[in-house]
């Protein structure tokens, strides 16, 4: 074989097998999972297997292209972004000392799966609510520009917040108008994608937008019905739930990353 041949096989075997040019990369994800309640899957028997974040890691791991997912679960009940912001002894602070320990090989890629605003948008209750829009996109982005900070190279993924009844009154008062404050803070998740793209071009994606109009049609089969101040209000996932939303995560995940490629 002359020179001119083997260059030409070397040329022809990188545009065949290029990931630029249709084959897929392998992924050996490690997934931290940001959020309140709903991600710590409270309610639910055995959370360690049944809260959204299993569920979500396990079915990922069916996908084409990932070879191995591991996940850490970080979702506190009653939290908001306010108890998330970096400070030093704060819930984040917390959370990043867990993930220097849980994420010790760096051949593996690191992606936060951040689910936060439900008691942000609380009438009253939880830490620092009600938030605004604009209080919600600063502290999203504190979050967000801390653990790109500490971890170099990670993704990080905002998953949109889920539906919860017009009565959720808990120890808490949600009501109509805080899911209506609730779905104002999608538009500053999309907002912050589009700032960190020309700041940071593919570290911060949009994960899950559609679980939030699943949960509002499917809460009679799929959310825990709670007595509250207000009647019965519907909030956390059952298991179906759980294992409905960890699927909407996982894709919305793996979407994310396939934007990537």
């Amino acid at each position: 074989m002359n020179k001119s041949t083997s260059f030409f096989l070397a040329v022809l075997a990188f545009f065949l097998f290029s990931p630029s040019n249709g084959q897929k990369p392998t992924y050996n994800l490690d997934i931290v999972y940001i959020g309140n309640s709903i991600t710590q899957g409270v309610q639910l028997d055995n959370p360690d297997e049944n809260a959204p974040p299993a569920f979500a890691t396990k079915y990922i791991r069916t996908l084409q292209g990932v070879e191995s997912a591991r996940f850490l679960n970080r979702g506190k009940s009653g939290y908001t972004t306010v108890n998330f912001l970096p400070t030093p002894d704060g819930e984040l602070s917390k959370a990043i000392s867990a993930v220097k320990e849980f994420h010790t090989d760096n051949s593996r890629l690191l992606v936060f799966s951040i689910m936060l605003g439900t008691n942000d948008s609380a009438e009253e209750g939880p830490k620092g609510s009600p938030l605004y829009p604009e209080e919600y996109h600063f502290n999203i982005k504190a979050i967000t520009d801390k653990l790109l900070l500490e971890f170099p190279g990670c993704k990080v993924i905002y998953q949109q917040p889920i539906w919860y009844s017009p009565t959720t009154y808990n120890r808490s008062r949600y009501l109509k108008a805080g899911l209506e404050r609730l779905q104002s803070y999608f538009p500053e998740l999309k907002t912050l994608v589009t700032e960190y793209a020309l700041s940071n071009p593919g570290e911060v994606l949009m994960g899950d937008t559609t679980a939030f109009d699943y949960f509002r049609e499917n809460y009679l089969t799929d959310l825990i019905p709670e007595s509250g101040n207000a009647g019965t209000f519907y909030l956390h996932p059952n298991r179906k739930g759980a294992e409905v939303l960890g699927r909407f995560w996982a894709n919305g995940i793996f979407e994310a990353l396939s934007t990537l490629q």
